[in-house]
């Protein structure tokens, strides 16, 4: 019906043998161009039935993250040149995400691992899996008392600053925290605090919101490497000192 929602099944004989050319010719890409499937294999399989959908509705596998146009200069055909020329070269990874470098490849699965086991208290950080964790800009409360052991056994080093008010912090704040710099007098202790602009500075409030509003604000100031709380202090569960 025109103008009404264009349905393909996804079971029928003719989707599934044009998949199966899809993945081929996918599995071609990444040999020619020496690039690697993303690890998580629900987005290459996503993308590849976007990809064989088009194929099948528009005759060429164009990408899927994409509307198709018509516009032949702007319509994106797998494997794109932005991809090709810029987005992989310089972030390691094209915009659908399915195709990536070794390198990217590689570090997606640390990440993926570091996650399972911060989560699931299976073990400590390794020094290198802390290192790696640290470079994050948003924490959750498991992420931040990993960071925080590996820390005390001197494998990582950060400042971590509560910026709520000093009644806040009376009640009680996070085991470990280094600085009070409330965000009511905020300028005024922060450069008292003498904080250097190439440290790492994870910062927290009771809820996330204050914190992300100074992550910017410090960020903006030119400190390098500020980490955020996501969710703040009633999402921690490591020891509170009051």
């Amino acid at each position: 019906m025109a103008g009404g929602i264009t349905k393909i099944d996804i079971n029928s004989d003719e989707f599934q043998s044009e998949l199966e050319r899809t993945i081929r010719f996918t599995d071609k890409v990444v040999e020619q161009f020496g690039w690697s499937y993303n690890p998580d294999a629900e987005i290459n399989d996503g993308i590849q039935l976007g990809l064989t959908r088009n194929k099948l509705m528009h005759g060429k596998r164009y990408c899927p993250c994409f509307f198709v146009t018509g516009d032949k200069e702007q319509d994106r055909i797998c494997p794109c040149k932005p991809a090709i020329e810029k987005e992989i070269p310089e972030d390691g990874v094209c915009h659908c995400q399915i195709f990536c470098t070794p390198e990217y490849a590689a570090q997606h699965r640390s990440e993926e691992e570091i996650e399972e086991v911060v989560h699931q208290h299976s073990r400590g950080l390794s020094a290198e899996e802390c290192a790696l964790l640290l470079q994050k800009e948003q924490f959750d409360g498991d992420e931040l008392a990993a960071l925080l052991e590996g820390r005390t056994l001197g494998m990582v080093d950060f400042k971590l600053i509560d910026v709520r008010e000093h009644m806040e912090w009376q009640m009680g704040h996070i085991k470990g925290a280094d600085r009070l710099i409330p965000t009511s007098s905020f300028f005024d202790t922060l450069e008292s605090a003498k904080l250097s602009k190439k440290e790492k500075l994870i910062v927290y409030c009771h809820v996330g919101s204050r914190s992300a509003h100074c992550q910017r604000i410090l960020s903006d100031m030119g400190f390098e490497d500020v980490g955020n709380l996501t969710y703040g202090i009633v999402a921690y569960g490591g020891e509170l000192e009051r």
